[in-house]
């Protein structure tokens, strides 16, 4: 696939090699010719934001502009936090609505959607909760906000 966009179906988006993403979805798993940076740029303009509007944004309504969460689209919710700096390559996106839970594994982390699909992540428990957690507060923020 050349292009990407997330929906409320998306799980994750990973890197792999030859700058290309995996795109995992409840009932698919998909490869596109894009970085998940790039995914997630395209997604935003889709849903007529650009990325850095989503990051100032995020900033506005909780204070965080460092591996930031991002709000992808507003009405259903569609929000995915970084696991790393979303300058490094490595850095993969996760959707909060669709995680069931997460746990620590050995040096790495596992979390289970509530799909069934799991996925180990190169990241320390700590750092995904947290990750998790703030992801959660601009959530809990976008919600007051809409219901007011």
């Amino acid at each position: 696939m050349s292009t990407y966009e997330i929906t409320c179906e998306t799980l994750a988006i990973i890197p792999t090699d030859n700058f290309c993403s995996k795109i995992i979805e409840k009932d698919n798993t998909y490869l596109v010719n894009k970085t998940p940076m790039q995914i997630i740029e395209n997604s935003c303009s889709f849903f007529g934001s650009s990325y850095l509007g989503r990051i100032k944004g995020t900033k506005q309504l909780i204070g965080v502009s460092h591996k930031a969460p991002i709000i992808v689209e507003e009405s259903k919710e569609i929000i995915f936090f970084p696991t790393s700096s979303p300058r490094l390559y490595e850095c993969c996106w996760i959707s909060l609505k669709n995680i069931l839970q997460y746990k620590k594994n050995e040096k790495n982390s596992l979390i289970h959607f509530n799909s069934g699909f799991s996925l180990e992540l190169d990241i320390s428990y700590g750092s995904l909760d947290n990750q998790v957690l703030r992801a959660t507060r601009l959530e809990s923020v976008l919600r007051t906000r809409k219901n007011a």
